[in-house]
Formats: structure tokens, sequence, C-alpha cells
């Protein structure tokens, strides 16, 4: 039996953050990471959504273009920074935990 492998919360919404603070469109942004020839803005709609997972090497990708360790993307605890690019590489904002209620 295989495995499910857990996937980021955050992660669909961190990617949309840093194409838009970057004000590039899908296809843009297909160009600026490099990997044209792997995919098209169709797929980055599919990564922003949450309906595909890019592979570590695109999320690797997206890190520089941010400059920001990759820790940032798939840590559901920490935010992106503000400023993206970074003005120097960072591994995130931490965030602070949510509050739930007790389950009962």
């Amino acid at each position: 039996m295989g495995s499910v492998r857990q996937r980021p919360d955050r992660l669909a919404e961190k990617l949309r953050q840093i194409r838009l603070a970057l004000g590039l469109s899908q296809g843009e942004i297909v160009r600026r990471l490099g990997v044209e020839d792997q995919i098209d803005g169709a797929r980055i709609s599919g990564f922003e959504t949450g309906l595909r997972e890019p592979s570590l090497l695109i999320l690797l990708q997206y890190a520089r273009l941010a400059n920001v360790y990759m820790e940032a993307l798939v840590d559901d605890t920490l935010d992106l920074p503000t400023r993206l690019p970074s003005p120097t590489k960072t591994e995130g904002i931490s965030r602070k935990p949510a509050i739930h209620p007790r389950k009962r």
C-alpha cells in the first residue's frame, strides 16, 4: 500500500501571493521560473487553486524568485515576507498559532 503525502494547506495561497507581488500573469511567471519547457500557465492555475502540486524543483524556483527559503513555502506556520522578492533571503515570518476551542 502506498502512503499519501501530506500537502501544505497554504502552499497554493503562497504561490499566488508570489506571482501577484511580482505583478506577473500566469504565463509570465512560467518564463520567470525558467520552466516553460515543463509547464504552462494552465498548470500555474492548478498550483494556485490547490488542484495540482508543483514538483520540488519548481518549488525551488519559486523560492529563488521570491528570495525565500523553501521552508517558507511549505511550512504553514510561516508567512511570506510582505515585500517580495525579499530584499534579504528569509525563512519567512512566524505566525502565532491559532487558538482552537477545546473539542468535546
